[in-house]
């Protein structure tokens, strides 16, 4: 898709920039933990809001906050670059917004700045885990749920709920296993039990850090199976969007979870 851009920046500019930018800013959601996303209104690209200057992020930080958005501005390291761009595809995201709202914008497609492998090119016994879909439906469901000032839920919200549990159905998680052999549980202040399942690898490693655990890639339909009989259902990337699906776990095999 064609990048709209600014008559003061290049294309081939930009993508050197983003490689060695000096500097590189991100907005960030105080909800997810994770890089702020947006759908283009005119390409309908998902996108992340990246700035050379801090002062730009924080400005856009800023009116985000007035649209009752929880943000943040983070600075991304150098040797952190690449792991940053190559999180954004298991993110969803397709697009950088460089600069976005200055006289410096400039759209850049992910696929430009980071090459991957394609799935075809992955050694047999090697298959990724990964819900790019499912992950973006979280990330924009938490950034809308999070912003709402009325109890009773947006149609948005109510979309990209359903949105989310198709997505949810359809896929295959990480699960990680501890070293007795049990799955790791989470209670939350209300005493409720969720236990973890993770999207893609980086959002299980970002639990697993530091501890000794295995893990496993088991469908969304066998994920009831796995569950204690305390727990209320799964806590989808814990350390990310933390979407808590409800699974019912009746006599048959089948669960429907809900948001």
């Amino acid at each position: 898709m064609e990048e709209k851009k600014n008559a003061t920046v290049t294309k081939q500019e930009t993508l050197q920039a983003l490689r060695k930018p000096g500097e590189l800013y991100a907005v960030m959601s105080g909800v997810t933990r994770m890089p702020f996303v947006v759908c283009d209104e005119e390409t309908f690209d998902d996108e992340v809001l990246l700035y050379y200057r801090v002062e730009d992020a924080q400005e856009k930080a800023k009116q985000l906050a007035e649209q009752n958005y929880r943000t943040a501005v983070a600075k991304i390291e150098e040797q952190h670059l690449l792991a940053f761009y190559t999180n954004l595809f298991t993110m969803g995201v397709n697009c950088l917004a460089v600069n976005a709202g200055t006289d410096m914008a400039i759209q850049i497609q992910l696929t430009d700045l980071v090459t991957r492998k394609k799935p075809e090119e992955i050694p047999e016994g090697k298959k990724i885990i990964e819900n790019p879909a499912l992950h973006l439906t979280a990330l924009y469901f938490m950034q809308e749920l999070r912003r709402m000032t009325s109890p009773e839920p947006t149609e948005e919200v109510k979309e990209l709920q359903e949105e989310l549990l198709a997505h949810y159905n359809k896929g295959t998680f990480i699960v990680a296993v501890q070293e007795d052999g049990k799955i790791p549980i989470l209670k939350q202040k209300d005493g409720s039990i969720y236990q973890p399942v993770f999207t893609d690898l980086i959002e299980c490693q970002k639990f697993c850090s530091g501890k000794n655990m295995k893990v496993m890639a088991i469908p969304a339909a066998k994920i009831a199976e796995i569950l204690v009989p305390e727990a209320k259902g799964v806590a989808l990337n814990p350390f990310g969007v933390n979407v808590q699906l409800q699974i019912r776990r009746p006599e048959k095999k089948e669960s429907a979870p809900t948001a």
